[in-house]
């Protein structure tokens, strides 16, 4: 059976297209750094902006310099909404951003991934450092391992994830990763592009966590 070809209850057997994915919320991972190349800054902010016009919050980590500040600062000026999660002893390193939306100040880093998870119905990376894809990692784990079934996506601005892609695919070659696992992670070069690969998104059919036959 086709992915579009879904059987709705009722008395009758009726195939009709699967439901799209709602995303009121989506939590965002992005460098405090803004990168050498003014294009991941530009990217940034233009899928601030769509995000504003399409009325989808934005989740992050609260930060007001990088990338960060410039997704925050871009959804703002279109009158979008932006909620910021921070830790306590971050505040001061990160520059926490002081005109969101709302700001939420947390005692871990644990609770911070933790709220910003539950806020959120899609995750979205773009380019950023060690704690970016950090983030991204663990949360394309809970996916997998069944914990939630929320739409992960890759903005891959100038090709700047392609190696991570890479990786990916040899963790699949070599056995370690299975393919239906490996196609969680959607990959879009553009907002638009990347929202509508994620509004259609149908978890796996294959669990971690299944037992071996």
């Amino acid at each position: 059976m086709s992915p579009k070809n879904w059987i709705c209850s009722g008395i009758a057997e009726i195939y009709c297209d699967p439901p799209m994915h709602k995303i009121r919320k989506v939590c965002v991972y992005c460098g405090s750094s803004s990168g050498f190349d003014p294009v991941y800054r530009e990217a940034a902010e233009r899928l601030g902006h769509y995000l504003a016009e399409r009325k989808i919050g934005l989740v992050y980590g609260a930060g007001k310099v990088g990338l960060m500040g410039a997704l925050a600062d871009a959804v703002l000026v279109r009158g979008g909404e932006v909620i910021g999660i921070i830790p306590h002893h971050l505040i001061a390193l990160e520059v926490g951003h002081t005109t969101l939306t709302s700001l939420i100040a947390v005692d871990s880093m644990h609770e911070r991934k933790r709220q910003m998870a539950e806020l959120a119905d899609a995750f979205i990376a773009l380019p950023g450092g060690i704690g970016t894809a950090e983030e991204l990692l663990e949360v394309l784990t809970w996916l997998q391992l069944d914990l939630h079934s929320k739409p992960i996506g890759l903005l891959n601005t100038n090709g700047f994830f392609d190696h991570l892609l890479g990786f990916l695919d040899h963790m699949t070659a070599t056995g370690f990763l299975k393919m239906e696992h490996r196609a969680m992670l959607l990959v879009g070069q553009t907002p638009e592009e990347l929202l509508g690969q994620m509004t259609a998104f149908i978890p796996p059919p294959v669990s971690k966590v299944a037992p071996s036959k």
